[in-house]
């Protein structure tokens, strides 16, 4: 197969998606790299029907990588993931508004244009997670406890553009990281970045059907094949807090491998032979989820 992959430079030396080239072109398939941030394009010649079997993103917020790719999907060529479906969770406002159209679990959410018109939420919806429309990776989470805290909110956040906010579930401290490979689910936990003074760790662990039908939702509300959820466990059962396409994988065992095969798969033309797939390694069991959850105000303490 011959296939592109945008890169942002943000990934230029990240082991994914490199390690994922680095697979396909050890199986036999040709693989072009671009760089659209720093790289002169001639659009004419790079974009064209029928140059690849596929065309594979790895994107950051507003990055100009979702143009091109969608610039191939107008040209008839495949795109990992939809286009559409991308930048349908980059742009956290459409993401909130299109889990709730489907009954999905998630928190309710505000748009600000500003830190400055978060003083128009309710008081009674404090604890806040406040946090960019179009962040990533992390980039500017911020736990307000009470009105009394935006003004350093404010100076935080200044120059962020559009912002959402949504009440603070209550929870372990733990945030469920669930990635999704072209069907295959897995889970991993690590120490949620709200709650910093718990030690930090994060591994593999069993993962509920409940949860794991809330992870096959996702991918089917948002067109998304590969793609990871990250999931809080409040009293109320298990709320979802964000939505990335193409994440990184951390602790799925053999990820390149596993990423690879299921971008061929997406790609695959009936003359083609794809690799072997593992054991599908879909785990059933039951999340624990302690009895003492960790409230926000108990988490600012520590």
């Amino acid at each position: 197969m011959r296939l592109c992959f945008l890169v942002e430079e943000r990934y230029r030396n990240d082991g994914m998606p490199n390690e994922v080239i680095g697979q396909l072109t050890s199986w036999g398939h040709h693989v072009d790299v671009l760089r659209p941030g720093t790289s002169l394009l001639g659009l004419s010649g790079a974009v064209q029907a029928g140059s690849h079997d596929a065309w594979v993103l790895k994107t950051v917020s507003g990055g100009p990588g979702l143009s091109l790719l969608e610039a191939a999907a107008v040209v008839g060529l495949t795109t990992v993931n939809d286009a559409r479906s991308i930048r349908g969770v980059r742009d956290k406002v459409l993401a909130s508004v299109v889990a709730q159209s489907r009954g999905l679990p998630v928190p309710r959410t505000y748009a600000a244009p500003g830190p400055e018109v978060l003083a128009q939420v309710p008081e009674t919806d404090y604890p806040l997670v406040v946090k960019p429309a179009d962040g990533s990776s992390g980039r500017g989470v911020r736990l307000v406890r009470s009105p009394g805290r935006l003004a350093q909110v404010r100076k935080e956040l200044a120059g962020e553009g559009v912002l959402i906010a949504q009440p603070y579930v209550p929870n372990s401290g733990i945030d469920l990281k669930v990635y999704c490979i072209g069907g295959e689910i897995f889970a991993t936990e690590r120490s949620s970045p709200l709650h910093p003074g718990r030690p930090h760790h994060e591994r593999p662990v069993p993962l509920s059907s409940e949860v794991a039908q809330l992870a096959v939702e996702v991918g089917r509300a948002f067109g998304l094949d590969l793609y990871g959820v990250d999931v809080v466990v409040g009293t109320d059962g298990p709320v979802i807090v964000d939505v990335n396409d193409f994440p990184s994988f951390r602790c799925v065992p053999d990820a390149p491998a596993r990423v690879a095969r299921a971008v061929l798969r997406l790609a695959a033309r009936d003359d083609v032979a794809l690799p072997d797939a593992p054991v599908p390694a879909l785990q059933r069991e039951r999340v624990h989820v302690p009895a003492q959850l960790v409230t926000a105000a108990e988490s600012e303490a520590r």
